[in-house]
């Protein structure tokens, strides 16, 4: 069935939807959703998918799982959830495509514990030498699994684990040796004529020889595009192992003549694509820009004209940049979900990805306080605790699926205060503080603070990891110090003032004024504070930092009392 022969929406009783857009969404369609994800599961439920509803990513192991990898899982997590809150059955897969070549070796790598290592660290050779091998063949360079591909799926998978996303995932190289792919690989190479005609309309070099399939040699392990004959009844193909283009670049076979079985080997990537909706009965997959611009129109039209199986639901997103630079596997500027996952909750990432797809944005490390507090912000909006008309109806609708449990008596510690928080080990401190500014109150439950004081320790994470103006350590203990007179006298007037009562903001413009009232230049009387509290020269702004610590506490220090 073509895209065109959708059917009309049943009637269920499940939520009810305003109708189905026919168009997609991420090229310009009706936006008659506040939440992306709910027209996507428009146009899934209007085709009347069979149960389980397949909602499928992909990614080929070439490097550090990162946090662009997770477009196509959150993305795809939010449409299933969407369905799942509909009524519907849903089999969220992600397939490893293991059984592709290496083409270049990355620059950086990920170990078991998600350190990451320079090439430097690990056995290189070990990558450099299997170069047109497919990713489950070459050895990981760690150790720790049975290949690299194997490696790279087991980091990805801990990744949706630390973000409680339910995804399948699935191995490319499995499929091709359990057979799965046997029936699509058959028809591939049995109307290989078929198949070089439309591949030659997206693809140059496609000449009368060419076999769409790439039979790995056994004697090498190179994976080789040279086929010179196909025998549909034994199942085999003929090949000479020449190697393949891949990257631009040239990666040379042994010159072994050979016969692989249709197992022994891989369709090309604008044949394999649709093949994996066919095998696996995709029915949405969203997939970058990059994709939608070379890979969906061959692969759309390869599905419906030459498999003759209906495309899935296709969803463009934009990729995301990471500090104003495109995030890259080989290139090394990544950071990963178990890196991300330190400085901030589960649900402020899940968050990111519910903004709009089709806008382009930056994952900024040293604004992570402004991600914070917009999320903040957006659950107080679904809670009614602030007024926003034009984010209300997104916020009330996709907030629950951001968070495990939608609990409305949660304490959100602003972040740079929760930064100022992890200035202390001391826990009883850190509470304390809040205490003083109000978000912990006597009928605050004991779970909610628990839960508060855990962003404390990802805010330390954050200006450890920046070496920002959050980075002190504030002494439990009184530093030994030598003020002249004057200093000292300064100290002990500053020390009345915070006693009687003062915000920190009062607290702040008294420090100028009293230095000038007793003579000390302003610069030696901030280095006598940092000095006391920090054993340091400088530190984060003054005032507004004594005044959301303990009062008692700070008088006694600024008076140098143990």
């Amino acid at each position: 069935m073509s895209a065109d022969d959708t059917p009309q929406p049943r009637d269920t009783n499940r939520a009810q939807t305003t109708g189905a857009d026919t168009t997609d969404p991420s090229e310009g369609g009706d936006d008659h959703r506040v939440f992306w994800a709910d027209e996507m599961a428009d146009r899934i439920e209007a085709r009347d998918p069979e149960e389980p509803v397949v909602v499928k990513g992909g990614v080929s192991p070439s490097g550090i799982p990162h946090l662009g990898h997770f477009n196509e899982i959150l993305r795809g997590f939010f449409v299933a959830e969407v369905l799942r809150d509909r009524g519907y059955e849903v089999r969220q897969v992600f397939t490893s495509d293991d059984k592709d070549a290496l083409r270049k070796v990355p620059r950086q790598l990920a170990d078991a514990d998600w350190n990451i290592v320079g090439l430097g660290d690990v056995d290189a050779g070990a990558l450099g030498r299997n170069l047109g091998k497919p990713y489950t063949d070459i050895p990981d360079p760690f150790g720790d699994h049975d290949s690299y591909g194997d490696h790279f799926a087991d980091l990805l998978h801990q990744s949706a684990e630390l973000l409680d996303v339910p995804v399948e995932m699935l191995s490319n190289t499995a499929l091709y040796a359990d057979g799965t792919f046997d029936e699509v690989v058959r028809y591939v190479l049995e109307h290989r004529e078929e198949a070089r005609e439309i591949l030659a309309n997206y693809q140059d070099k496609i000449d009368e020889d060419y076999v769409p399939f790439q039979a790995q040699c056994s004697e090498c392990g190179v994976l080789t595009t040279n086929i010179t004959g196909v025998d549909l009844e034994a199942e085999t193909v003929d090949y000479v192992c020449e190697g393949l283009e891949a990257g631009g670049q040239q990666i040379d076979g042994c010159g072994h003549d050979g016969t692989a079985t249709f197992r022994e080997g891989k369709l090309p990537w604008r044949f394999e694509w649709p093949g994996q909706w066919q095998v696996l009965g995709v029915d949405f997959e969203p997939f970058g820009k990059d994709h939608a611009e070379g890979s969906w129109p061959s692969g759309k039209d390869i599905a419906e004209n030459f498999l003759h199986i209906r495309a899935p639901v296709p969803m463009t997103y934009e990729w995301f940049t990471l500090n104003g630079e495109a995030l890259s596997s080989s290139s090394g500027n990544v950071v990963t979900v178990h890196e991300v996952l330190e400085l901030l909750e589960p649900e402020v990432l899940r968050y990111f990805f519910v903004r709009n797809p089709k806008k382009a944005k930056d994952f900024d490390i040293s604004r992570l306080d402004q991600l914070v507090d917009e999320f903040d912000r957006f659950e107080a909006i679904h809670f009614g605790e602030v007024d926003d008309e034009s984010l209300k109806p997104l916020a009330d609708r996709a907030y629950p699926f951001t968070v495990d449990d939608v609990r409305e008596d949660r304490v959100r510690l602003p972040y740079t205060f929760a930064a100022v928080l992890g200035m202390t080990d001391d826990e009883d401190l850190r509470e304390q503080m809040a205490r003083n500014e109000g978000h912990i109150t006597d009928d605050t439950p004991e779970w909610a603070i628990e839960e508060a004081m855990k962003r404390v320790e990802k805010a330390r994470n954050w200006a450890e990891r920046l070496d920002n103006e959050y980075n002190y350590r504030l002494q439990v203990d009184l530093p030994r110090t030598d003020f002249d007179d004057e200093v000292a006298a300064a100290l002990d007037e500053l020390a009345d003032f915070v006693a009687a009562g003062h915000s920190g903001e009062e607290i702040q413009g008294e420090i100028y004024e009293t230095a000038k009232r007793n003579d000390v230049a302003t610069g030696d009387f901030f280095q006598a504070g940092y000095r006391l509290f920090f054993d340091a020269t400088q530190g984060p702004r003054l005032g507004t930092f004594l005044g959301e610590l303990d009062s008692e506490f700070v008088v006694k220090r600024l008076r140098r009392e143990e």
